[in-house]
Protein backbone atom coordinates (compact mmCIF):
# COMPACT_ATOMS: atom_id res chain seq x y z
CA UNK A 1 0.00 0.00 0.00
CA UNK A 2 3.21 2.46 0.86
CA UNK A 3 4.28 1.77 -2.68
CA UNK A 4 1.10 2.04 -4.12
CA UNK A 5 0.77 5.58 -2.30
CA UNK A 6 4.50 6.23 -2.99
CA UNK A 7 4.03 5.68 -6.67
CA UNK A 8 0.50 7.28 -6.97
CA UNK A 9 2.62 10.66 -5.64
CA UNK A 10 3.94 11.49 -8.92
CA UNK A 11 1.19 12.69 -10.74
CA UNK A 12 3.38 12.62 -13.79
CA UNK A 13 4.27 9.06 -13.77
CA UNK A 14 3.65 7.16 -17.14
CA UNK A 15 2.75 4.25 -15.19
CA UNK A 16 0.02 5.43 -12.96
CA UNK A 17 -2.25 2.56 -10.92
CA UNK A 18 -5.36 1.65 -12.77
CA UNK A 19 -6.98 2.63 -9.46
CA UNK A 20 -5.43 6.58 -9.72
CA UNK A 21 -6.84 7.06 -13.20
CA UNK A 22 -9.90 8.55 -12.40
CA UNK A 23 -8.58 10.48 -9.55
CA UNK A 24 -6.25 11.85 -12.08
CA UNK A 25 -8.56 12.47 -14.36
CA UNK A 26 -10.66 14.81 -11.72
CA UNK A 27 -7.23 16.41 -11.06
CA UNK A 28 -6.21 17.19 -14.86
CA UNK A 29 -9.61 18.18 -15.91
CA UNK A 30 -10.22 21.17 -13.83
CA UNK A 31 -6.13 21.57 -14.58
CA UNK A 32 -6.98 21.92 -18.38
CA UNK A 33 -10.32 23.87 -18.10
CA UNK A 34 -8.34 26.30 -16.37
CA UNK A 35 -5.44 26.43 -18.74
CA UNK A 36 -8.39 26.92 -21.11
CA UNK A 37 -10.20 29.71 -19.67
CA UNK A 38 -6.33 31.38 -19.07
CA UNK A 39 -5.86 30.96 -23.03
CA UNK A 40 -9.19 32.72 -23.31
CA UNK A 41 -8.75 35.76 -20.73
CA UNK A 42 -5.48 35.94 -22.22
CA UNK A 43 -7.17 36.25 -26.05
CA UNK A 44 -9.54 38.48 -24.17
CA UNK A 45 -6.83 40.77 -22.57
CA UNK A 46 -4.80 40.97 -26.10
CA UNK A 47 -8.07 41.96 -27.67
CA UNK A 48 -9.44 44.66 -25.47
CA UNK A 49 -5.57 45.83 -25.26
CA UNK A 50 -5.55 45.86 -29.35
CA UNK A 51 -8.87 47.30 -29.38
CA UNK A 52 -8.34 49.83 -26.31
CA UNK A 53 -4.99 50.91 -27.91
CA UNK A 54 -5.92 52.12 -31.21
CA UNK A 55 -9.10 53.98 -29.75
CA UNK A 56 -7.25 56.06 -27.70
CA UNK A 57 -4.52 56.35 -30.04
CA UNK A 58 -7.67 57.51 -32.57
CA UNK A 59 -8.88 59.85 -29.37
CA UNK A 60 -4.91 60.56 -28.64
CA UNK A 61 -4.41 62.04 -32.68
CA UNK A 62 -7.96 63.68 -32.55
CA UNK A 63 -6.83 65.76 -29.66
CA UNK A 64 -3.57 66.15 -30.75
CA UNK A 65 -4.97 67.31 -34.30
CA UNK A 66 -7.37 69.65 -32.59
CA UNK A 67 -5.24 71.07 -29.83
CA UNK A 68 -2.29 71.89 -33.04
CA UNK A 69 -5.26 73.27 -35.31
CA UNK A 70 -5.83 75.82 -31.76
CA UNK A 71 -2.81 76.61 -31.22
CA UNK A 72 -2.13 77.36 -35.46
CA UNK A 73 -5.06 79.55 -34.92
CA UNK A 74 -3.82 81.57 -32.32
CA UNK A 75 -0.40 81.51 -33.98
CA UNK A 76 -1.52 82.93 -36.97
CA UNK A 77 -4.15 85.41 -35.35
CA UNK A 78 -1.15 86.67 -33.17
CA UNK A 79 1.41 87.03 -36.28
CA UNK A 80 -1.45 89.15 -38.11
CA UNK A 81 -1.76 91.32 -34.75
CA UNK A 82 2.16 92.05 -35.02
CA UNK A 83 1.98 92.75 -39.06
CA UNK A 84 -0.54 95.00 -38.59
CA UNK A 85 0.63 96.78 -35.52
CA UNK A 86 3.90 97.20 -37.52
CA UNK A 87 2.12 98.85 -40.58
CA UNK A 88 0.38 101.56 -38.66
CA UNK A 89 3.88 102.18 -36.58
CA UNK A 90 5.99 102.42 -39.64
CA UNK A 91 5.73 106.23 -40.20
CA UNK A 92 6.16 107.08 -36.55
CA UNK A 93 8.67 104.94 -35.69
CA UNK A 94 11.16 106.31 -39.47
CA UNK A 95 9.93 109.73 -39.08
CA UNK A 96 12.62 112.00 -37.83
CA UNK A 97 11.11 114.66 -35.32
CA UNK A 98 7.63 112.99 -34.25
CA UNK A 99 6.54 114.19 -31.06
CA UNK A 100 5.80 111.65 -28.21
CA UNK A 101 2.44 112.72 -27.66
CA UNK A 102 1.80 111.86 -31.31
CA UNK A 103 4.11 108.60 -30.64
CA UNK A 104 1.74 107.87 -28.31
CA UNK A 105 -1.15 108.55 -30.19
CA UNK A 106 0.02 106.29 -32.78
CA UNK A 107 0.19 103.10 -30.40
CA UNK A 108 -2.58 103.33 -28.95
CA UNK A 109 -4.32 103.44 -33.02
CA UNK A 110 -1.80 100.52 -33.05
CA UNK A 111 -2.57 98.28 -30.05
CA UNK A 112 -6.44 98.90 -31.05
CA UNK A 113 -6.17 97.81 -34.81
CA UNK A 114 -4.10 94.47 -33.39
CA UNK A 115 -6.31 93.94 -30.75
CA UNK A 116 -9.04 93.99 -33.44
CA UNK A 117 -7.36 91.47 -35.78
CA UNK A 118 -6.57 89.11 -32.96
CA UNK A 119 -9.83 89.18 -31.94
CA UNK A 120 -11.39 88.99 -35.77
CA UNK A 121 -8.83 85.97 -36.89
CA UNK A 122 -8.99 83.99 -33.28
CA UNK A 123 -12.81 84.00 -33.38
CA UNK A 124 -14.86 80.76 -34.40
CA UNK A 125 -17.17 83.17 -35.88
CA UNK A 126 -15.90 85.93 -38.42
CA UNK A 127 -17.83 89.73 -37.68
CA UNK A 128 -16.02 92.27 -39.92
CA UNK A 129 -13.26 91.31 -41.94
CA UNK A 130 -13.97 89.77 -44.94
CA UNK A 131 -12.06 86.32 -46.81
CA UNK A 132 -10.85 85.35 -44.00
CA UNK A 133 -10.41 82.02 -45.32
CA UNK A 134 -9.43 82.70 -48.77
CA UNK A 135 -6.26 83.82 -49.03
CA UNK A 136 -4.45 85.37 -50.84
CA UNK A 137 -7.40 87.94 -51.10
CA UNK A 138 -6.36 89.45 -47.44
CA UNK A 139 -2.22 88.91 -47.82
CA UNK A 140 -2.71 90.91 -51.51
CA UNK A 141 -4.22 94.08 -49.68
CA UNK A 142 -1.91 93.92 -46.70
CA UNK A 143 0.95 94.12 -49.01
CA UNK A 144 -0.52 96.53 -51.20
CA UNK A 145 -1.18 98.86 -47.71
CA UNK A 146 2.52 97.74 -46.73
CA UNK A 147 4.29 99.19 -49.88
CA UNK A 148 2.51 102.05 -49.73
CA UNK A 149 2.88 103.32 -46.40
CA UNK A 150 7.05 102.27 -46.42
CA UNK A 151 7.13 103.77 -49.25
CA UNK A 152 5.62 107.03 -48.75
CA UNK A 153 7.26 107.03 -44.96
CA UNK A 154 10.67 106.51 -46.88
CA UNK A 155 9.84 109.17 -49.20
CA UNK A 156 9.24 111.95 -46.52
CA UNK A 157 12.13 110.64 -44.28
CA UNK A 158 14.10 111.36 -47.07
CA UNK A 159 13.65 115.08 -47.16
CA UNK A 160 15.26 115.62 -43.57
CA UNK A 161 17.44 112.93 -43.76
CA UNK A 162 18.38 111.38 -46.76
CA UNK A 163 20.29 107.95 -47.18
CA UNK A 164 20.72 105.97 -49.98
CA UNK A 165 17.65 103.90 -50.13
CA UNK A 166 15.39 107.12 -49.02
CA UNK A 167 16.64 108.84 -52.08
CA UNK A 168 16.26 105.71 -54.40
CA UNK A 169 12.78 105.59 -53.38
CA UNK A 170 12.31 109.31 -53.75
CA UNK A 171 13.46 109.40 -57.26
CA UNK A 172 11.16 106.46 -58.71
CA UNK A 173 8.25 108.08 -56.50
CA UNK A 174 9.05 111.43 -58.71
CA UNK A 175 9.18 109.72 -61.84
CA UNK A 176 6.26 108.01 -61.37
CA UNK A 177 4.47 111.03 -60.34
CA UNK A 178 5.55 113.29 -63.26
CA UNK A 179 4.73 110.31 -65.55
CA UNK A 180 1.15 109.91 -64.32
CA UNK A 181 0.83 113.87 -63.64
CA UNK A 182 -1.19 114.56 -66.94
CA UNK A 183 -4.79 115.91 -67.49
CA UNK A 184 -7.75 114.44 -65.42
CA UNK A 185 -6.11 111.68 -64.03
CA UNK A 186 -6.32 110.63 -60.58
CA UNK A 187 -3.03 111.95 -59.80
CA UNK A 188 -3.27 115.73 -61.04
CA UNK A 189 -6.93 115.50 -59.54
CA UNK A 190 -5.24 114.86 -56.54
CA UNK A 191 -3.22 117.98 -56.30
CA UNK A 192 -6.70 120.26 -56.71
CA UNK A 193 -7.13 118.78 -52.79
CA UNK A 194 -3.51 121.22 -51.90
CA UNK A 195 -5.01 124.93 -51.18
CA UNK A 196 -4.37 128.06 -54.00
CA UNK A 197 -1.58 129.21 -52.13
CA UNK A 198 0.59 126.19 -51.77
CA UNK A 199 4.21 125.92 -52.66
CA UNK A 200 5.88 124.05 -55.76
CA UNK A 201 7.75 122.20 -53.23
CA UNK A 202 4.12 121.09 -51.50
CA UNK A 203 2.41 120.59 -55.22
CA UNK A 204 5.49 118.63 -55.71
CA UNK A 205 5.84 116.54 -52.45
CA UNK A 206 1.72 115.82 -52.84
CA UNK A 207 2.12 114.72 -56.77
CA UNK A 208 5.04 112.14 -56.03
CA UNK A 209 3.08 110.95 -53.03
CA UNK A 210 -0.25 110.53 -54.92
CA UNK A 211 1.77 109.09 -58.09
CA UNK A 212 3.44 105.84 -55.52
CA UNK A 213 0.59 105.57 -53.79
CA UNK A 214 -1.83 104.98 -56.80
CA UNK A 215 1.16 103.04 -59.16
CA UNK A 216 1.41 100.23 -56.10
CA UNK A 217 -2.42 99.81 -55.82
CA UNK A 218 -2.49 99.53 -59.55
CA UNK A 219 0.20 96.83 -59.67
CA UNK A 220 -0.99 94.64 -56.72
CA UNK A 221 -4.80 94.80 -58.52
CA UNK A 222 -2.61 93.40 -61.27
CA UNK A 223 -1.39 90.56 -59.35
CA UNK A 224 -4.93 89.89 -57.55
CA UNK A 225 -6.16 89.38 -60.80
CA UNK A 226 -3.37 87.39 -62.56
CA UNK A 227 -3.56 84.84 -59.50
CA UNK A 228 -7.19 84.85 -60.34
CA UNK A 229 -7.30 84.17 -63.60
CA UNK A 230 -4.80 81.51 -62.99
CA UNK A 231 -7.32 79.72 -61.04
CA UNK A 232 -5.61 80.18 -58.02
CA UNK A 233 -8.48 81.70 -56.16
CA UNK A 234 -9.97 80.51 -54.31
CA UNK A 235 -7.88 77.70 -53.62
CA UNK A 236 -9.83 74.33 -55.35
CA UNK A 237 -8.54 71.97 -52.24
CA UNK A 238 -10.74 73.44 -49.48
CA UNK A 239 -14.09 74.60 -48.96
CA UNK A 240 -15.46 78.29 -49.32
CA UNK A 241 -17.74 79.12 -47.58
CA UNK A 242 -19.85 82.16 -48.14
CA UNK A 243 -20.97 83.21 -44.45
CA UNK A 244 -17.54 82.75 -42.90
CA UNK A 245 -15.66 85.03 -46.03
CA UNK A 246 -18.23 87.52 -46.64
CA UNK A 247 -19.52 88.15 -43.19
CA UNK A 248 -21.53 91.29 -43.80
CA UNK A 249 -23.22 89.52 -47.40
CA UNK A 250 -26.64 88.29 -45.79
CA UNK A 251 -27.57 85.31 -48.87
CA UNK A 252 -30.87 84.72 -47.29
CA UNK A 253 -32.16 88.44 -47.13
CA UNK A 254 -33.83 87.89 -50.74
CA UNK A 255 -33.47 87.74 -54.44
CA UNK A 256 -30.87 84.84 -55.96
CA UNK A 257 -27.65 84.80 -54.47
CA UNK A 258 -26.02 84.80 -57.67
CA UNK A 259 -27.78 88.06 -58.97
CA UNK A 260 -27.00 89.72 -55.51
CA UNK A 261 -23.37 89.28 -55.51
CA UNK A 262 -22.91 90.23 -59.24
CA UNK A 263 -24.87 93.56 -58.39
CA UNK A 264 -22.48 94.14 -55.49
CA UNK A 265 -19.55 93.09 -57.16
CA UNK A 266 -20.27 95.60 -59.90
CA UNK A 267 -21.27 98.37 -57.59
CA UNK A 268 -18.07 97.59 -55.62
CA UNK A 269 -16.10 97.78 -59.17
CA UNK A 270 -17.70 101.02 -59.79
CA UNK A 271 -16.69 102.93 -56.53
CA UNK A 272 -13.37 101.35 -56.62
CA UNK A 273 -13.18 102.88 -60.15
CA UNK A 274 -14.82 106.16 -58.96
CA UNK A 275 -13.35 107.50 -55.80
CA UNK A 276 -9.84 108.47 -56.85
CA UNK A 277 -11.08 111.35 -59.23
CA UNK A 278 -14.27 111.48 -57.28
CA UNK A 279 -12.69 112.33 -53.37
CA UNK A 280 -10.10 115.47 -55.06
CA UNK A 281 -13.62 116.90 -56.50
CA UNK A 282 -15.43 116.45 -53.62
CA UNK A 283 -12.54 117.48 -51.60
CA UNK A 284 -12.15 121.17 -53.72
CA UNK A 285 -15.32 121.74 -53.43
CA UNK A 286 -16.78 121.21 -50.43
CA UNK A 287 -13.74 123.68 -49.08
CA UNK A 288 -11.12 126.31 -50.37
CA UNK A 289 -8.68 123.33 -50.07
CA UNK A 290 -6.68 121.88 -47.24
CA UNK A 291 -3.99 124.16 -45.23
CA UNK A 292 -0.70 122.83 -46.85
CA UNK A 293 0.94 122.95 -44.19
CA UNK A 294 -1.27 120.24 -42.15
CA UNK A 295 -1.83 118.14 -45.67
CA UNK A 296 2.34 118.26 -46.61
CA UNK A 297 3.25 117.31 -42.84
CA UNK A 298 4.47 114.13 -42.50
CA UNK A 299 2.16 111.60 -41.29
CA UNK A 300 -1.18 113.53 -42.77
CA UNK A 301 0.27 113.13 -46.35
CA UNK A 302 1.23 109.82 -45.85
CA UNK A 303 -1.98 108.35 -44.27
CA UNK A 304 -3.88 111.04 -46.35
CA UNK A 305 -2.40 109.76 -50.13
CA UNK A 306 -2.57 106.02 -48.36
CA UNK A 307 -6.32 106.03 -47.78
CA UNK A 308 -7.09 107.69 -51.10
CA UNK A 309 -4.97 104.83 -53.08
CA UNK A 310 -5.40 101.88 -50.70
CA UNK A 311 -9.80 102.28 -50.16
CA UNK A 312 -10.94 102.36 -54.21
CA UNK A 313 -8.36 99.42 -54.61
CA UNK A 314 -9.64 97.61 -51.74
CA UNK A 315 -13.60 98.00 -53.18
CA UNK A 316 -12.06 97.03 -56.61
CA UNK A 317 -10.71 93.77 -55.45
CA UNK A 318 -13.76 92.82 -53.49
CA UNK A 319 -15.90 94.03 -56.38
CA UNK A 320 -13.58 91.41 -58.48
CA UNK A 321 -13.85 88.45 -55.82
CA UNK A 322 -17.66 88.85 -55.21
CA UNK A 323 -17.89 88.50 -59.42
CA UNK A 324 -15.87 85.40 -58.49
CA UNK A 325 -17.70 83.67 -55.99
CA UNK A 326 -20.77 84.20 -58.20
CA UNK A 327 -19.48 82.50 -61.05
CA UNK A 328 -18.24 79.45 -58.97
CA UNK A 329 -22.14 79.35 -57.80
CA UNK A 330 -23.00 79.65 -60.88
CA UNK A 331 -20.68 76.82 -61.93
CA UNK A 332 -21.76 74.59 -59.48
CA UNK A 333 -25.23 74.84 -59.96
CA UNK A 334 -24.84 73.86 -64.25
CA UNK A 335 -22.61 70.67 -62.63
CA UNK A 336 -25.29 70.00 -60.21
CA UNK A 337 -27.98 70.00 -63.11
CA UNK A 338 -25.73 67.99 -65.42
CA UNK A 339 -25.33 65.47 -62.93
CA UNK A 340 -29.07 65.54 -62.20
CA UNK A 341 -29.87 64.78 -66.01
CA UNK A 342 -27.32 62.39 -66.17
CA UNK A 343 -28.89 60.15 -63.62
CA UNK A 344 -32.49 60.85 -64.78
CA UNK A 345 -30.67 59.12 -68.40
CA UNK A 346 -29.64 56.30 -66.60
Amino acid sequence: MSAILMHSGDTFSVKAPQNLIKPYQRIAGPYERRHKLGKIEAARHKWRDINGTRAWQSTGLDRMEGGTAVVSRIAGAVVRALLVVVVVAIPSALLPGVLSDAKQMVALVALFAGLLTLAEYNANYPSLIEFRDAPPFNRMRYLMLFATVTGLTLIESGRTDPTSLSEFVHAIGHLIGTAMDFPYSPVRLATLMMAQGASIEQHEALRDAAGVAYFTSLVSLTVFVIILRAGAWPLKDRTFNVWVNLPTFDPSSGGDVVARLERDGRINIALGFLLPFVIPFVVSISSPGFNPLSLTSSQNLIWTMTAWSFLPASLFMRGIAMGRIAEMIRDMRARSVAQGNGLAAV
